[in-house]
């Protein structure tokens, strides 16, 4: 499998370089993947703004695949979903869908807007599980940096959360996550807006509402463990330069503490994000993880 999955990658790596260049070469590196992509569909409208999404499908609707919702970081002020197609592929390799997501950013609205985006997002994946063949039993939920951060959130939050208001409509059922995947998310962002790990990002995302410590706790995923979250896969590097390793530690504690199925895995140095392309080992982890709960298969 190894070879196969750094070989794929490799392609991968000049199938993103294409999309860059033109649309006729994106879409000619999409027809000869053997997938469909579907741009720029509008998973929900906020303050006179369209949010979009990108779906990625491999074989028809009617066989439900296990699918990632991937959401991209940036401090919560920068970023695009086509910033990082490239990082769902070693899902869509697995034989996943793939949904990636943009979210208004702190220029946009300010928290916990980003937070709210995500989980609408999660509810169309849920409402267009047959037009796409979403396996809603397989969901992982995975993001890098601040997406980290809001994967968690995504993934860890109950149904009666105040941040779901904005899009539940009618005949909505519950929504759920099968794992959560975070590189290099931060877990206490209370923490970052003051004292030593303070953070310029954190500041502009809240800006100077009033009570933001009150709202970063409760934006926090450490806030929301609890029994029974689904599964919680972190990976961090021990000399993260933008969030504390100690961010990561203390949450995998809090999850044990819990009894909550969940995996720290520590790289070594000052890495921040997805960090594939450095260390292929740590996806093939993931997906260790991932195949032994059964939501993907050998």
């Amino acid at each position: 499998m190894k070879y196969g999955f750094s070989l794929v990658m490799v392609v991968f790596a000049g199938v993103t370089a294409l999309a860059q260049q033109s649309d006729a070469g994106f879409q000619w590196a999409v027809k000869a993947s053997g997938v469909t992509f579907h741009a720029n569909i509008t998973y929900h409208r906020a303050n006179g703004r369209d949010l979009k999404l990108d779906v990625i499908t491999s074989g028809p609707a009617s066989e439900p695949k296990p699918t990632l919702l991937y959401i991209y970081g940036g401090g919560w002020v920068n970023g695009t979903k086509e910033s990082t197609t490239f990082a769902s592929l070693p899902y869509i390799y697995k034989g996943m869908n793939a949904v990636h997501i943009d979210y208004q950013l702190a220029g946009d609205s300010l928290a916990p807007a980003a937070v709210e985006d995500c989980r609408c997002a999660l509810r169309w994946v849920f409402r267009h599980a047959r037009e796409y063949g979403f396996d809603t039993s397989k969901i992982v939920v995975a993001g890098e940096s601040a997406g980290g951060h809001l994967a968690l959130m995504t993934g860890m939050l109950n149904n009666n959360s105040e941040f779901d208001k904005r899009c539940i409509e009618e005949g909505d059922g519950s929504i759920w996550v099968a794992a959560i995947v975070s590189y290099s998310g931060p877990t206490d962002v209370a923490d970052l807006l003051e004292g030593p790990n303070q953070k310029w990002f954190a500041q502009q995302w809240f800006g100077s509402q009033p009570n933001r410590i009150d709202l970063a706790r409760q934006l926090s995923p450490v806030t929301y463990v609890r029994p029974g979250l689904p599964i919680i896969i972190q990976v961090h590097g021990d000399q993260d330069p933008h969030v504390p390793y100690q961010q990561a530690r203390y949450l995998h504690e809090l999850l044990d503490k819990a009894g909550d199925t969940n995996q720290l895995i520590t790289l070594h140095g000052p890495i921040h994000g997805w960090a594939v392309e450095k260390e292929l080992h740590v996806e093939e982890q993931v997906f260790n993880w991932l195949e032994k709960y059964g939501i993907v298969s050998h």
